[in-house]
């Protein structure tokens, strides 16, 4: 049906009507759109810039290399060792997860580690990268960047890592290094940015825990470009930061081996200090642990291993060990009565093998007593009942007064953990702490080193080192920092009368050279390495007397725990002292048969810089000294290469 001319006209005008109408909104729209675009493009054009920018630039932190630790004479202690690993960054790997379980199945990782790994990304902001995992073999590392393009957010990285060569022998001096925790963190108000980088390691205990901020250095930053995916395109800009600096101990590494090895199982500690400036030669504490299990992730059963131990091998029982010093006391009561012109030279005590005092019968350690005993026989014999009648003399707060003059009661100040002040007590000490009078039994116990008396191995070796100076010898563990060798201050002399000391000289040379000293087995025939000293035994149980009608039972018949620690201390040579020795052996014995063999051997390779001359023995011992030397499994002297099972 044709349309009229009208119905054409009318059919017109509405679709132009409607023309007009669409393309007005279209207009509008356009114009819209363009008015947007130029706000976007060019109003807005530096925000997206720097916007963009920011995606396409990423900066990251450059751990520092840590410094090392050296020995005395430049032997490596603490180093760093190449160290392949993966890390991950959130905001450039997308899914965490699907990512996570890729890498998963290229590199060994149990379900534990997988998880803690996820947990980490997604705790920390989201460009900080998070180690994956570390100590990589090269064959995994291959891997993982064969695969690099199925792995965004994943780089592989080779990096530093702290490694102790000498494992077991500076444990408990050097300490090692760890994962920073929120503990470490406490406290801190404005904590190294590089602290926050998960994984990273700090010191924990020891050397590397007190020089921390010398050793770690500052971080440098680096410029990375990375695509639309995350990946690594290239490196625009590098900034270094400042290594930490490297510091050298006092410690001589091949004297500290030796001792280490010379005490084998035994759970006991040994010092030797250079009396002439207080350098800390060696500081040993037995049995010790392999640091480089806790830099690399020490397993429970390993842990459980030291833990449980009874003879506590993390323990630094040199420095945190306070042990009653028994007999190697004397000297520190003997000095005082000189002191306070209680006693002079020349007094003399009977001993009938007691006092009797209050009702109460003190023993000497010979039952059948000593007879008639001077000052020098006293200390040669190791008389106890003349230390119990001079400690009456003279009283227990100027003993403590001595005690303290010579170290004792003081906690040093050594860049190590857990170092004890011990205890050096006085009347008002008992009355503060145990709200209790001071009584006289308790001086005479304290005369002989028991009852409340406690020292460390350091501090006996700090007292033995005045003693044979004369000087108010301080000691020192670091030597050098970055080269910078650290002054030495002269040491005060002491303010006691050199004759009194010389007194106690006497006595302590005759305790290793007369026929009737305690420790004539340890006597060193060499004239120009001649060794005095002190023997120790301290009970760490109470004697009853049921047990003594009875007759005490012998160390060797009592429970391990339950045995007298058996301790030495002395110097050499006597004419011209230069090293003093401390050794406490836990629940040892006598110390005349236990420590003090040790502390000759000890001072005798100080003094002959390396494994001692079958000379300096007695003809009588060379057969059983030759056989032990051989038998110790000491390092290379030359490359601290690993003890092997006999010495060459």
């Amino acid at each position: 049906m044709r349309r009229t001319q009208r119905e054409v006209e009318d059919s017109s005008r509405m679709i132009t009507r409607r023309s007009l109408m669409l393309g007005g909104a279209m207009a509008a729209m356009v114009a819209a759109l363009g008015a947007r675009m130029r706000y976007l493009q060019v109003d807005q054009a530096d925000e997206f810039r720097l916007l963009a920018e920011e995606n396409r630039i990423n900066i990251r932190l450059i751990p520092p290399t840590r410094g090392m630790i050296q020995d005395r004479n430049g032997k490596l202690i603490a180093g760093n060792e190449q160290n392949y690993r993966i890390i991950i960054t959130r905001d450039e790997a997308g899914d965490v997860d699907l990512v996570m379980r890729r890498l998963a199945s290229l590199i060994p990782m149990t379900a534990e580690e997988l998880d803690d790994t996820i947990a980490a990304v997604k705790k920390h902001s989201s460009f900080v990268p998070v180690i994956v995992k570390d100590r990589l073999s090269w064959e995994d590392f291959s891997k993982v960047s064969i695969n690099a393009p199925a792995l965004p957010g994943v780089a592989p990285e080779v990096g530093l890592s702290r490694l102790y060569p000498r494992d077991t022998d500076f444990a408990h001096v050097v300490g090692y290094v760890g994962a920073v925790s929120g503990q470490d963190l406490e406290g801190t108000t404005d904590p190294d940015p590089v602290l926050r980088l998960p994984k990273f390691q700090i010191g924990k205990v020891g050397v590397e825990r007190f020089m921390e901020a010398t050793l770690r250095g500052t971080a440098g930053t680096k410029k990375i470009e990375v695509n639309a995916v995350g990946r690594v395109m290239r490196e625009l800009e590098r900034e270094e930061g400042t290594p930490g600096a490297d510091i050298r101990l006092t410690i001589n590494a091949d004297l500290q081996n030796f001792v280490q090895a010379r005490l084998g199982d035994e759970s006991a500690a040994v010092v030797v200090v250079d009396v002439t400036n207080g350098d800390i030669l060696c500081c040993v504490s037995s049995p010790s642990f392999d640091p480089n299990l806790f830099v690399r992730g020490i397993s429970h059963t390993e842990y459980a291993s030291l833990t449980e131990n009874d003879h506590r091998p993390l323990a630094n029982k040199s420095v945190s060990g306070a042990y009653p010093p028994g007999s190697t006391f004397k000297m520190v009561t003997g000095l005082a009565a000189l002191t306070a012109g209680s006693i002079d030279e020349g007094y003399k005590v009977r001993c009938p093998g007691y006092l009797e005092f209050g009702g109460r019968r003190f023993h000497c350690w010979s039952r059948g007593g000593h007879g008639t005993v001077s000052l020098t026989n006293s200390l040669t014999w190791s008389c106890d009942v003349y230390y119990y009648d001079v400690a009456q003399k003279v009283g227990i707060d100027k003993i403590a007064e001595m005690g303290r003059i010579l170290g004792l009661g003081e906690r040093h100040d050594l860049p190590m953990s857990a170092i004890t002040e011990g205890n050096m007590p006085t009347k008002a000490w008992k009355q503060e702490r145990h709200k209790q009078d001071w009584r006289i039994g308790d001086t005479i116990n304290a005369s002989i080193g028991q009852g409340y008396v406690l020292a460390s191995p350091l501090q006996l070796a700090v007292m033995t080192a005045r003693i044979a100076s004369g000087t108010s010898v301080v000691p020192r563990l670091i030597r050098m920092i970055d080269g910078q060798e650290l002054p030495v201050a002269p040491a005060a002399a002491l303010p006691i009368d050199p004759a009194h000391l010389q007194a106690m000289r006497r006595g302590m040379h005759d305790v290793v050279n007369a026929e009737r000293g305690t420790a004539k087995g340890s006597k060193i025939v060499e004239p120009t390495m001649v060794l005095a000293g002190k023997t120790g035994t301290s009970q760490v149980r109470n004697i009853t007397k049921a047990e003594r009608e009875r007759g005490v039972v012998s160390n060797e018949d009592l429970p391990w725990n339950r045995r007298d620690h058996a301790l030495f201390v002395g110097f050499a040579p006597f004419d011209n002292p230069r090293y003093a020795v401390s050794v406490v052996v836990e629940h040892g014995g006598g110390g005349s048969a236990v420590a003090a063999p040790i502390a000759r051997d000890a001072i005798l390779y100080a003094m002959s810089d390396g494994v001692p001359s079958l000379d300096a023995y007695p003809k009588a011992q060379r057969g059983r000294i030759e056989s032990m030397l051989k038998e110790l499994p000491l390092r290379d002297p030359e490359t601290g290469a690993a003890p092997t099972t006999e010495r060459a």
